[in-house]
């Protein structure tokens, strides 16, 4: 069953006098549950497409159904309510609030949403013992690793339980042996029936995907 569908979807933007065509009648879609790496040389479209996918950006044509809902027609407010209870997101750079302690940062998407503090309290204890961070809840993030850090974005990614978890470049900040430890807890994530959606330009970490999809000037090239 799909949770994402592209009918083609074209994204076009103007850069000074030029209109550059990010991308050029997209079709496709995401089955929940599935795990997709999306891959291609920069300027192929899969920045684009992940900010599409996020609610961060509308098609300039064609439908974006999530869910069955035409979100492509939804007005901003409605688009931050879809990002919040849908999709998690996990940045390349952490994307953390330096003066929040690691709980703080897990439960900021349930303040928000307007939780009870001691059930997003609850929530953010459950999260980090489940990343391997129990120990570390008071912490800042200057006082973590980059593994770590990128651990409380994963836990704060999934704090609302979303249907989709977005990861762009999750590795891209990391050690390889580091890089390993967050795509097996993303596959572990996966395996409870999580929708994951990566880009990524390490072909060793989009191994970790079920699918594998190829971008080239704005265009699926292939589908693995």
């Amino acid at each position: 069953m799909s949770i994402v569908q592209f009918e083609n979807i074209h994204k076009h933007y103007q850069m000074g006098s030029e209109q550059v065509l990010a991308l050029n009648g997209v079709s496709l879609s995401f089955d929940k549950g599935s795990f997709w790496a999306i891959m291609g040389p920069s300027g192929s479209g899969k920045s684009t497409m992940m900010n599409i996918l996020g609610c961060l950006d509308r098609p300039t044509s064609g439908e974006y159904l999530l869910e069955d809902k035409n979100v492509g027609v939804l007005d901003d407010n409605s688009l931050s309510d879809i990002r919040l209870k849908y999709i998690g997101f996990v940045f390349q750079s952490f994307n953390l609030m330096p003066q929040l302690s690691v709980q703080k940062n897990i439960e900021l998407p349930l303040y928000y949403l307007g939780w009870e503090a001691d059930k997003s309290a609850e929530r953010a204890k459950e999260l980090a013992e489940k990343v391997g961070l129990s120990e570390r809840l008071n912490h800042k993030p200057a006082e973590l690793s980059g593994g770590q850090m990128q651990r409380v974005a994963v836990a704060r990614s999934l704090a609302a339980q979303p249907h989709i978890i977005l990861a762009d470049e999750p590795t891209g900040n990391l050690d390889s042996h580091t890089g390993e430890q967050i795509m097996r807890l993303l596959t572990e994530l996966n395996a409870e029936g999580t929708t994951i959606i990566m880009v990524t330009h390490e072909p060793d970490i989009a191994g970790y995907a079920k699918n594998r999809l190829h971008m080239k000037d704005g265009k699926v090239e292939k589908i693995e």
